[in-house]
């Protein structure tokens, strides 16, 4: 049984950083792509990053480029996502999901198989 697991979210001042990571397991993990999506209160949920099953693709959303920065350790099952200079916009609850399609940039939550519970990041103004 495929399961996904995101760790590392928190309360940050705007301007900090953080990392979270995501481990996925009951899944050849290279055989899938991963992503990162984000869902404030009231809102949508939204893709944020997503890497190919190499991690030599990455695709990032127009509003975290230059701030955010994926990647992947497919020998440790895990995909991380570097969160600089956060800004309080970005608060939300955080979702990293697993595709079966192994490339391309994956921004919507239908092109996905496997979901994480989420994990909180707060940043405070």
């Amino acid at each position: 049984q495929a399961q996904v697991v995101e760790s590392g979210g928190g309360l940050v001042q705007a301007g900090g950083s953080l990392r979270l990571s995501c481990t996925a397991s009951g899944l050849k993990f290279d055989d899938y792509s991963m992503g990162w999506f984000r869902q404030a209160p009231e809102k949508e949920r939204e893709g944020v990053s997503c890497i190919s099953w190499s991690g030599e693709s990455t695709y990032y959303a127009d509003s975290v480029k230059g701030r955010f920065t994926i990647s992947r350790d497919n020998a440790k099952n895990t995909v991380y996502l570097q969160m600089n200079s956060l800004k309080p916009e970005d608060t939300a609850m955080y979702y990293c999901a697993a595709s079966h399609v192994i490339a391309g940039p994956l921004f919507l939550p239908d092109e996905y198989n496997y979901w994480g519970q989420g994990t909180q990041v707060t940043v405070s103004s």
